[in-house]
């Protein structure tokens, strides 16, 4: 018989990943009025903002009223992105349920991306989860970490496998509930997918996370299914 195929959760990135690279900006009201219905529609994580500094990415300038409103909102778990301490702290202040944290494993885009390398980045988680460990249990937000980049970079090309998962593996050590893959720039095929996954689910256990995919080749759905 088949293995019973675990509970699935959908978390939603596009209040964050689908208005960063956007250049007009979306009314805080819209914002709102957006993520209310996805909960609406039956999705029960929605990553609703990124905390960085609103000099480089305008998009997300009003990210704490974002959360704030988005807490509000029966058995929505309210997901932020933060690429350091500082937005850590400003994400904890506003209330979010989890923290998601990215850690490319290509050094150009980690350089371009948060203006770090692989290694500061991974300091960065490991701070951050000390930062969550200080707090009173009750106010403790959950801790993921993406490795992004890790089916291929448009600044690197090819990214080894063996340092995807050493990068994954290092986050796990630095405190992260969970490690996911993310497919930053739609690079990944369905073969390349379940060889990562099966090898995150054997190096991390109980770490191992889920999946951020791009549809940019087409291949979207195939990964989600190679993935599950």
């Amino acid at each position: 018989m088949p293995a019973q195929m675990p509970d699935i959760l959908v978390s939603e990135v596009g209040p964050r990943d689908g208005l960063q690279s956007v250049k007009r900006i979306m009314p805080t009201a819209v914002k709102r009025r957006w993520i209310a219905a996805l909960a609406a529609a039956g999705l029960r994580e929605v990553e609703v903002g990124s905390f960085v500094s609103p000099k480089r990415l305008p998009q997300m300038a009003d990210a704490e009223a974002v959360v704030r409103a988005a807490i509000e909102i029966p058995g929505l778990t309210v997901l932020a992105l933060v690429p350091n301490v500082k937005g850590a702290e400003r994400a904890i202040a506003a209330g979010a349920h989890k923290l998601t944290i990215p850690v490319s494993a290509s050094r150009a885009h980690s350089q371009s991306n948060v203006g770090m390398t692989p290694e500061q980045a991974i300091e960065q988680v490991a701070a951050i989860c000390a930062l969550r460990d200080a707090l009173p249990p009750e106010r403790r937000p959950g801790v993921e970490a993406g490795v992004s980049t890790a089916f291929g970079c448009t600044m690197e090309g090819p990214v080894s496998e063996d340092w995807v998962i050493e990068v994954a593996l290092r986050v796990a050590r630095a405190g992260a509930d969970v490690v996911n893959l993310a497919d930053t720039t739609g690079y990944a095929n369905p073969v390349q997918v379940k060889r990562l996954f099966t090898r995150l689910r054997r190096e991390l256990g109980g770490k191992a996370g889920g999946a951020h995919f791009h549809n940019t080749r087409g291949q979207g759905l195939a990964n989600v299914v190679a993935a599950l």
